[in-house]
Order: structure tokens, then sequence, then C-alpha cells
């Protein structure tokens, strides 16, 4: 692997975080429920790292901000929109990560 400068390799993560974020938005289909029980992280999470990451640089940045930027609405309109209620087996699996991972 070719060494990459630390502007550069700040862009390019930036950059794959903006498509990230982008392809989150388009799949609105998927639930959080599914990526937290597949992948362990869901939008929600990845709004709290934002928010952080934010609180890190001094910018004060609520939930309600962190989260309009990661779902591109406000989040009560995106769950009015897009969220669907939690079966069984959704549950079950994610108390059964829950409990592996504390």
């Amino acid at each position: 692997m070719s060494a990459i400068d630390p502007d550069t390799r700040t862009e390019l993560e930036a950059a794959a975080f903006r498509t990230l974020v982008a392809h989150l938005r388009e799949r609105s289909d998927v639930q959080n429920i599914d990526l937290m029980n597949m992948a362990g992280f869901c939008r929600n999470c990845l709004s709290n790292w934002y928010q952080d990451a934010a609180a890190e640089k001094g910018i004060a940045l609520s939930k309600a901000e962190a989260r309009q930027i990661i779902y591109g609405m406000p989040y009560e309109e995106w769950k009015a929109k897009h969220q669907t209620e939690a079966t069984e087996a959704q549950k079950q699996a994610f108390a059964q990560r829950a409990a592996r991972h504390g």
C-alpha cells in the first residue's frame, strides 16, 4: 500500500463517510434494528459518533441536529415515513446480541 498523507487520508475518509450516509438514506427500507443485529451499529450510532466528533472539536451539536445530518431530515419525520414495528424475531436477535456484547 502506498503512503497516503494525512490530509488526503482525511479527504478519502470524508468521501467514504458521505457515501455511507447517502447509501443509508437511500436504503430507508433497511431498519435500524436490522443494522444493529447484522453490523452492530445503526444510523443512531452513526449520529452519536458524529456528535461526539463535533464535541471533540468544541462544536456544540444536539442529538437532534446530529440525527438530521445522518437521516437527511428530522428523526421523527424519518421514523414516521420509514420505521416499522420490530418483529419478534428482530427483537429476539437484538436481545441475544446485547446479551453477548453486554
